[in-house]
């Protein structure tokens, strides 16, 4: 369709020629030659060629728009798919900002291109040459003089090109930028009121509003410096046209008519070269910002199925590392960590922050691959597993939760979309969200707003709880999911999730001992190191951070300890 309307474009751009020409014979035939026999044709024939190009014209733009929505529609998609499927280090390096830039405004201008610039670079190439070749058949010395500025308006146009494309690419940055400095800014509204930090957000977006400000008008600055010039040129080449026209005349080399050619299809040579320095801004543009959307386009994730993956009818949940290592960014975060987890069975992990401990879970689902050692799950390699198949085994629960702008019943059913009502109801409840969620204004179907705004962060954890246990997954990943609870509440869950309607292994990660003693074996992780692992009554015999932390948070003093001690011996 793109081809189709470049084509028409390539037509109508031809057919300018044709009524100039109808003028000339109407001026040497009718009104200087006294025929006017040939009025009515004459005109008939420019009243028809006109109708036919505006309806050429009309399909052409028709065919062109269509051709650019599609497109964007194609690549929008295209890229939010590659979006989706890379892995967690992709969205560390880019900026949330600069990638909803590249999503929305780069594209915007990638189909501007095809809309309107293409058919505006046809028009001007064809326009230029058809009447040059014209102009050479007519007269070939007058189109000379025409086209004596031609040389030094390209040398200008070039000139100029090259000094304005590092202004768009620092123009397409700043935009980045503000875009960036906003969206931080709504999602963490919140968080600026709370410190009382307005003005200061203020203050920074205005900076980043500014900085795009003044780059666009410096590019604006680089065109006016060039443009008298290329005007002055352009308007040259209509002086030239009358002034040795006219001698022309005098001289007999050309008629009237022909010299009415001339004069009517001047503006046909000098609008190219007229509008050549705007069409460069667009053109660069352009290419800013069709280089930032092929990044993304031709960006590969890492972390894809293998050809050797294979598939799996059932996830029993027996999981084993093996002298796992990984490194991010060169900094060390997990060191030859092995352990096993049977079906069915429980792993609590515990360690101080930044001890690796969510990082854990993040190899086990492939968010990240391991620097060294192996991860098996049912016997097999993750990295064998088709990560569809492997993440879909995996119902996690965070302490940072995100929730979408649905109801809570969508939420809920987000992994699951064949979950009824019903079964809806029954994991509120199991992750004690019921009662709450029931004195919502529309319970159930209440529309939760973007990122849970106005509920609590247990009121979220449950929710969240909820839609992890939705899945059925046979393997269950509670990440500090109970730490915004009350110990009352996070008992009842303890039961609740204790007691499942199905099969599953758990693997439980938090600070608090309550949350971990029932586990079937516990790990201690210090600095990326199993330090000491068993259960609960073993390690609490330990002198190690397991204990340290129980008393802590069971505020057992020094002289109880050492009565403990001593009626031990």
């Amino acid at each position: 369709m793109l081809i189709a309307g470049l084509v028409i474009s390539v037509v109508v751009s031809s057919m300018l020629l044709i009524n100039p020409y109808m003028t000339s014979l109407l001026i040497d035939n009718v009104i200087v030659g006294k025929n006017t026999e040939f009025l009515i044709p004459i005109l008939m024939v420019m009243m028809i060629v006109q109708i036919v190009r505006l309806g050429m014209r009309y399909a052409m733009h028709i065919m062109l728009e269509t051709a650019s929505q599609h497109m964007m529609y194609n690549l929008r998609c295209s890229l939010f798919k590659t979006l989706q499927n890379q892995e967690s280090s992709f969205f560390s390096r880019n900026r949330t900002g600069d990638l909803m830039t590249r999503m929305t405004g780069d594209l915007e201008f990638c189909r501007h291109f095809v809309c309107f610039l293409t058919h505006q670079i046809t028009d001007a190439v064809v326009m230029f040459v058809s009447t040059l070749i014209f102009f050479l058949l007519l007269d070939w010395q007058l189109t000379l003089a025409l086209v004596a500025v031609t040389p030094l308006l390209l040398f200008i146009t070039q000139k100029y090109s090259t000094k304005v494309r590092p202004h768009f690419i620092s123009m397409r940055e700043r935009l980045s930028e503000m875009n960036t400095a906003a969206q931080e800014n709504i999602a963490g509204n919140r968080v600026v009121k709370a410190f009382a930090r307005e003005a200061y957000e203020r203050e920074k977006f205005e900076e980043c509003n500014r900085n795009f400000h003044d780059a666009n008008l410096g590019i604006n600055r680089l065109w006016l410096k060039f443009y008298p010039f290329i005007e002055a040129l352009a308007n040259f080449m209509s002086l030239v046209t009358v002034f040795v026209g006219g001698l022309f005349i005098i001289k007999g080399n050309i008629t009237a008519g022909e010299l009415a050619i001339f004069i009517s299809l001047t503006w046909a040579l000098a609008n190219p070269m007229r509008n050549l320095g705007v069409l460069i801004n667009d053109i660069q543009r352009f290419f800013t910002s069709a280089n930032k959307v092929i990044e993304i386009y031709y960006s590969r994730p890492l972390i894809v199925d293998r050809s050797d993956a294979v598939s799996h009818d059932r996830v029993k949940g027996h999981i084993e590392f093996r002298n796992v290592s990984f490194s991010f960014k060169k900094v060390p975060v997990l060191k030859d960590i092995s352990f096993e987890v049977k079906p069915g069975h429980t792993l609590a992990i515990i360690g101080p922050t930044g001890s690796g401990k969510t990082m854990i879970i993040n190899l086990l689902a492939r968010m990240y691959d391991v620097g060294s050692g192996e991860i098996l799950l049912d016997g097999c390699n993750v990295k064998l597993w088709k990560l569809q198949q492997l993440r879909s085994a995996i119902g996690t629960a965070t302490q940072e939760v995100f929730l979408f702008s649905d109801s809570v019943k969508g939420n809920i059913a987000f992994g699951n979309q064949a979950l009824t009502e019903q079964e809806a109801r029954d994991f509120a409840r199991r992750a004690a969200a019921d009662e709450f969620i029931e004195k919502m204004p529309e319970s159930y179907e209440t529309i939760i707003g973007e990122r849970g705004v106005g509920l609590s962060g247990g009121q979220k954890q449950r929710i969240a709880l909820a839609r992890a246990m939705a899945v059925r997954p046979a393997i269950l990943v509670l990440d500090d999911t109970t730490s915004a609870l009350d110990m009352e509440t996070e008992k009842l869950i303890q039961h609740q999730i204790d007691n499942l309607p199905f099969k599953c292994t758990k693997i439980i990660i938090a600070q608090r001992i309550s949350s971990v003693k029932n586990a079937d074996e516990i790990i201690v992780l210090e600095q990326g190191i199993i330090t000491e692992r068993g259960t609960h009554e073993q390690l609490i015999k330990n002198n190690g951070y397991y204990r340290q932390t129980y008393e802590l948070q069971n505020d057992i003093s020094v002289d109880e300890k050492a009565v403990s001690n001593h009626g031990t011996q």
